[in-house]
C-alpha cells in the first residue's frame, strides 16, 4: 500500500461548479473556483479516440455539449473544440496535461479514471495518466471504479494513494450491465487482493456497507459523495474521513 491520502478539506466534486452562474462541471472555471475557495478538487478523465486524457465525466458528450455521440469516438482535437453549454467563460473540455498545468500542485486533486469500454482503452487510460502526472508536482491520489484501473496504475509503478470508488450496486439504471456475481464482488470489495486500494470513495447512502465499515476500522480512509447539503454532510460524520461535494459551499478546513 502507498502512504495514506491527506483528506484535510473537503473536496469540490468536478471542482466548484454552478451552472447557474455559468461555472460548469469539471472546467477550468469550476477548479479555479475550487482552489479560491481553499478546497480539494475531485475530477473526471475519459479517453479521447487517438488515446489523449481528457477532462470529462460522462461517456456520452450529448448533456454538456449538445453535440450527440461518445467521448471515445471523438478525437482530442474535436473534444477540445466544442463549448460546453451554458459556460459563461466558453470553457470547452480540457486535456488531462492542461489541467494539471492549471492545478499545479496548489490543491490535492483526486482523479477518477473512468471505466473504459475494453482491456486495450483501459491499458492506454492508465499509460497516458501516468505518463502525464510523472512530471507533476503536487498532491494526488487516483480512484475508479474498475479495479483494473487500479491494477493498471499499480503495474505503471504509480507510489501516490490509489482508491475504489463504490457504492451498494443496487441501481438497476447504473449497473444493469453487471452480472449479479461481479456486483457481489464489487459491493464487498472481494478485488482487495489485486486492486490493493489505499482508500475507498464510497456513495453517503452505501457507508454501511460492511465492507466499507471493515476497512475503515482497519485505519483505510473514506470519502463519502456526492454530498449536496449541510444536512448530509452531518449524516455522514463519524461514518466518512471527508466528504466529497457540490451544491454548497461547506467550510474549507
Amino acid at each position: 500500500m502507498c502512504a495514506k491520502p491527506n483528506f484535510d478539506r473537503p473536496i469540490a466534486h468536478r471542482g466548484l461548479h454552478d451552472r447557474g452562474r455559468g461555472i460548469i462541471e469539471n472546467t477550468a472555471s469550476a477548479f479555479a473556483a475550487a482552489i479560491e475557495g481553499g478546497y480539494a478538487i475531485e475530477c473526471d478523465v475519459q479517453l479521447s479516440r487517438d488515446g489523449i486524457p481528457m477532462i470529462f465525466h460522462d461517456d456520452d458528450l450529448d448533456r454538456l455539449t449538445g453535440v450527440a455521440g461518445p467521448v471515445g469516438a471523438r478525437t482530442m482535437a474535436e473534444l477540445s473544440s466544442y463549448a460546453l453549454l451554458d459556460s459563461a467563460a466558453g470553457d470547452t473540455p480540457q486535456r488531462f496535461d492542461e489541467f494539471l498545468a492549471q492545478i499545479d500542485g496548489r490543491v490535492l486533486l483526486q482523479i477518477e479514471l473512468k471505466q473504459q469500454p475494453n482491456q486495450a482503452a483501459t491499458e492506454v487510460l492508465a499509460q497516458t495518466v501516468m505518463d502525464a502526472l510523472k512530471s507533476y508536482r503536487g498532491p494526488v491520489t487516483l480512484e475508479s471504479f474498475d479495479p483494473k484501473l487500479l491494477i493498471e496504475v499499480r503495474k505503471r509503478g504509480a507510489t501516490m494513494p490509489i482508491g475504489i470508488v463504490t457504492y451498494g450496486y443496487d441501481e438497476p439504471e447504473w449497473d444493469q450491465h453487471l452480472s449479479d456475481a461481479t456486483k457481489f464482488m464489487l459491493r464487498h470489495l472481494l478485488h482487495w487482493p489485486l486492486s490493493r486500494f489505499d482508500f475507498i470513495s464510497c456513495r453517503d447512502k452505501s457507508l454501511d456497507l460492511p465492507a466499507v465499515r471493515l476497512f475503515r476500522s482497519f485505519g483505510v480512509p473514506v470519502t463519502a459523495w456526492t454530498i449536496k447539503s449541510p444536512a448530509a454532510a452531518l449524516a455522514v460524520l463519524g461514518k466518512a474521513d471527508q466528504i466529497v461535494f457540490e451544491g454548497f459551499d461547506p467550510p474549507s478546513a
